[in-house]
């Protein structure tokens, strides 16, 4: 299984907004440039995160986008599910008689996802200056 940038990057957009959770809104275009990504790719990453639950938008002058939930209660499970779609590791009509590997190998990806929390990344990631995310 490979995490596209559709994954990584609405990762990093969640955990941005979780360290800033608690502060004013937060537009794309500040989270673009401290993360070094694209404000376009963003706006396109948003609207999945959005209708999901995970964030929601504040109009206006001062408007932005805010963590919906805490990030305590957002695991990384949900954000991949909703940006890639279910974990497969093989396809699941691929008849190579291995299928009890490749459950096992899935749930345990998908145990280790949901043991995640938006706050523990966040912790993991510390305190720096630095604000470009760490490598997954």
């Amino acid at each position: 299984m490979k995490i596209s940038t559709k994954g990584r990057y609405g990762l990093m957009l969640l955990v941005d907004l979780a360290q800033q959770e608690g502060s004013t809104p937060i537009s794309l275009k500040s989270i673009a440039e401290r993360q070094n990504l694209s404000e376009h790719y963003l706006e396109q990453l948003i609207a999945p995160l959005r209708n999901a639950g995970f964030v929601r938008s504040i109009r206006g002058a001062y408007g932005g986008y805010v963590l919906a939930r805490s990030a305590q209660d957002i695991v990384v499970k949900d954000i991949i599910y909703t940006l890639e779609g279910p974990i497969t590791i093989v396809d699941d009509d691929f008849e190579d008689g291995l299928g009890v590997l490749w459950d096992r190998l899935r749930n345990a990806i998908s145990d280790v996802l949901t043991e995640i929390t938006l706050k523990d990344l966040v912790e993991m990631r510390g305190n720096s200056e630095n604000n470009y995310m760490f490598y997954i």
